[in-house]
């Protein structure tokens, strides 16, 4: 199931409810065509994995949102664990590899696109 997002403070109590649960939010607007497609492909991934609470957010509608989380293009999909986004540094092993490489800023956390294939990369990589 994919819960919809309003507001800040619904986004805040949806975060915090999961716990440890990856959590993936979809920012979107219903304008959009590669929203349009991607939309039933991203509800199908809520029935598929159980494990990982999925959320959308209408930038149209919820602008204060969009702008905190510097939504430049849609759909785009940013994922959290703990509250946090999940990035290069929320991941050791990964912290450590790209320590080496020299490439620790890199963040990983956002997909911009209507890429369901990459998407559910992401999303078994985090869970």
């Amino acid at each position: 199931m994919v819960q919809n997002i309003r507001d800040m403070d619904e986004l805040k109590a949806f975060l915090k409810a999961a716990g440890n649960k990856l959590v993936v939010i979809e920012f979107s607007a219903k304008w959009c065509g590669p929203c349009k497609r991607i939309y039933p492909v991203f509800h199908a991934m809520s029935v598929q994995y159980r494990s990982v609470m999925f959320a959308t957010v209408d930038v149209d509608n919820a602008r204060e949102l969009a702008q905190t989380y510097h939504i430049k293009a849609v759909p785009t999909f940013q994922m959290f664990k703990q509250t946090k986004k999940v990035t290069l540094f929320s991941r050791i092993k990964r912290a450590i590899c790209c320590y080496r490489s020299g490439s620790l800023s890199e963040p990983i956390f956002e997909l911009c696109g209507a890429d369901a294939k990459k998407l559910e990369e992401k999303i078994r990589e985090f869970m």
